[in-house]
């Protein structure tokens, strides 16, 4: 019987067999050392002693359970081994410690359990869901399972060579899925893909249109779905509803075999209240703080972290490793990391606590981030850590021995905001706006960038990226292909929502599949072409990777060209002499005989160009490209006499052989 259909069954009940309680000195997982560790704040492997292990001790098989519960006055395991009776398993404390264990024989592999808690404290009693647990029921059931992380790994040469592919000179570009909606089953209700069917079909997808890496929203337990995983639960656990812990280890495994890497959403910054989950685990304020405006997050109503405890600290950077260790994950990206730095954050006047020194800084988060980088790093050196941080924090992706916070990168939202903010203007009044689409150059080497065109940017009335773009339908189309065009052009790795690769027409509904019907248009199929090419090219091209966070990558020939809305600049690569030139017109107008000076003579090949007809385009070229004149301009020795299609960026590479930068 699977886990589902136990979840579905809707009793809690015991087979004949009734588990008995062995003595926890000889079952006991934890020794002196781990719990010293434990409680310093120093043990980042507790996943291996806390929760439930299915195990043998001294010839009775059976499973190991610990938990920590420090103002619990009693803790007993409850479970469908024991007709939820809380009398009849109760576990021993670890003295100071605050942990409690005990070793059941007869409790076996996809058995549910609890923790049944009574606390010191105002007769507070509650069934609580393992923290540690591996594997939960389908929600909206809330038991844990007692369950093994055994697989036999398949991805040995992806993790060979992972670092690098995931090296700050390697070209990323990232495909971000929500799991449960990117493609769903119509002939079964519209069901969403198991991890193991979406596997071939998710690899094949990514593989065409060229992304190095996929990104999941928060694949951790959560038990309200339409959270999007945000609001988790389950730390180590990844969400029943697509399968059990093996099966997403599938999925792992069979995108790495495959050459994709895989990024996780991890949330550090809050927790939901929900009564099984962490929140009053022992009746008293135990993972959150105990003080509301220091320990309630107002604008998602869930519990924030208590970031200053030792054994918090523990719990949380043993699941960033986690990940890492048990499921081969090649980056963790940090949701919401202004909300932790900033005592402040969404608070008015009087609502706040200032620190020790009376700022703003949440000094403690500050010091998790940073012991959290330097473990990640420590431990697994070819991974990446990636921050989502809103604000202009200084140095988030700097080395913690030089003030930074650690990241390896982090989300450009000012770039995001930005430049969507352009494209939503009619291209008529695009001249008056131009800083606001080269601002960026200002700071884009302050830190190791991801251009993000993320979810957060298709939910909660702004519509799709299609949908923002002004014009009749054959510009809103130019304007996303040219969108994605200077995208891919600046430095910074990329990251693209899915549906925005298809011209998703509607907002996007984590109930609903992707519209992949829309492909049948040649509109939205040559939209998605384009993803294509774009990749290939930023992948097979290093002058538009090797240097995506070193100022000695780009270089502008004009970025002042206001009243005509064009913008063009060199990338350069490390590894080789080669120049990429890219020009991006945001008019409907074509531009002919448009002078643009270059840094060599000889022949500049156009390598792509978004106006294609096999992108949807009209078709307006340079033919196979443009021959370099000893004609000075903007500065440069030569220069190029090029056709700029309308709403379109084109992409040339010199052929020539002497540089003068």
């Amino acid at each position: 019987m699977t886990v589902k259909e136990k979840s579905l069954k809707g009793k809690r009940g015991g087979g004949a067999r009734q588990p008995r309680t062995l003595g926890a000195a000889p079952a006991s997982l934890l020794t002196d050392d781990d719990l010293y560790l434990f409680n310093e704040g120093s043990h980042f492997r507790l996943y291996n002693k806390l929760g439930a292990h299915h195990l043998v001790v001294d010839g009775a098989e059976g499973t190991y359970f610990a938990v920590w519960a420090p103002d619990a006055r009693q803790v007993s395991v409850v479970g469908d081994f024991n007709h939820w009776d809380r009398t009849r398993h109760p576990l021993r404390s670890r003295g100071q410690s605050g942990i409690w264990e005990g070793f059941i024989e007869g409790v076996g592999k996809g058995s549910l359990y609890k923790y049944h808690i009574a606390s010191k404290h105002k007769g507070f009693h509650a069934e609580k869901t393992d923290p540690f647990t591996f594997l939960q029921e389908v929600p909206p059931r809330t038991a844990s399972v007692v369950w093994d992380l055994g697989y036999d790994w398949c991805d040995q040469e992806w993790m060979a060579k992972r670092r690098a592919r995931n090296a700050l000179d390697a070209p990323m570009s990232i495909y971000e899925v929500h799991l449960g909606s990117w493609m769903r089953v119509p002939e079964e209700g519209h069901r969403a893909l198991s991890y193991r069917e979406m596997a071939p079909k998710l690899a094949e997808y990514v593989t065409r249109l060229g992304f190095t890496h996929v990104e999941f929203l928060p694949v951790m337990e959560h038990p309200f779905y339409r959270s999007w995983g945000y609001q988790t639960t389950g730390y180590f656990a990844p969400t029943s509803r697509y399968g059990a812990p093996q099966d997403f280890m599938c999925l792992v495994d069979y995108l790495h075999r495959r050459g994709i890497g895989v990024i996780l959403d991890w949330v550090p910054s809050h927790f939901p209240t929900d009564g099984h989950g962490l929140g009053l685990f022992d009746g008293t304020h135990l993972y959150e703080h105990a003080d509301p405006q220091k320990g309630f997050h107002p604008d998602w109503t869930s519990y924030i972290f208590n970031y200053g405890r030792h054994e918090v600290r523990s719990f949380l950077i043993s699941s960033a490793l986690f990940w890492l260790d048990k499921y081969h994950i090649d980056g963790l990206r940090l949701d919401a990391v202004a909300s932790m730095l900033y005592l402040d954050y969404s608070r008015k006047e009087g609502e706040w606590v200032p620190n020790c020194y009376g700022g703003r800084e949440n000094i403690e988060a500050i010091c998790f981030l940073r012991r959290f980088n330097e473990e990640v790093y420590r431990n697994y050196p070819d991974v990446q850590t990636i921050a989502e941080e809103s604000t202009a924090w200084g140095m988030v992706s700097q080395p913690t021995y030089v003030g930074g916070l650690g990241f390896g990168l982090k989300w450009d939202m000012g770039w995001m905001h930005d430049t969507l903010e352009y494209m939503r203007k009619d291209p008529i009044h695009r001249r008056f706006h131009h800083n606001t689409i080269t601002f960026r150059m200002i700071y884009a080497f302050h830190e190791n960038f991801i251009l993000p065109l993320s979810h957060d940017e298709v939910v909660h009335g702004k519509g799709s990226l299609l949908g923002i773009m002004p014009g009749d339908d054959w510009q809103r189309f130019a304007n996303l292909r040219t969108l994605y065009g200077y995208m891919y052009g600046q430095p910074g790795k990329k990251l693209l929502f899915m549906g925005g690769e298809i011209g998703q027409w509607r907002e996007w509904n984590c109930e609903e599949s992707l519209d992949w019907h829309l492909l049948k248009y040649p509109t939205h199929s040559g939209l998605q072409a384009w993803v294509g090419a774009v990749n290939e090219l930023y992948r097979s091209e290093p002058a538009l990777h090797e240097y995506d966070c070193d100022h000695r990558g780009f270089e502008w020939i004009d970025c002042n060209d206001a009243e005509n809305s064009v913008l063009s600049f060199l990338r350069k690569s490390k590894s080789s002499d080669d120049r990429m030139l890219v020009v991006c017109n945001f008019t409907p107008v074509p531009r002919f005989d448009y002078l643009v000076g270059v840094p060599r003579g000889g022949f500049w090949k156009e390598l792509l160009n978004s106006d294609s007809l096999d992108f949807g385009g009209s078709g307006v070229d340079n033919g196979s490209g443009a021959e370099a004149t000893p004609q000075s301009f903007h500065g440069r020795p030569y220069s190029l006499k090029l056709t700029l299609p309308p709403l379109a960026a084109i992409f040339l590479k010199s052929e020539g052989k002497t540089a003068q930068t």
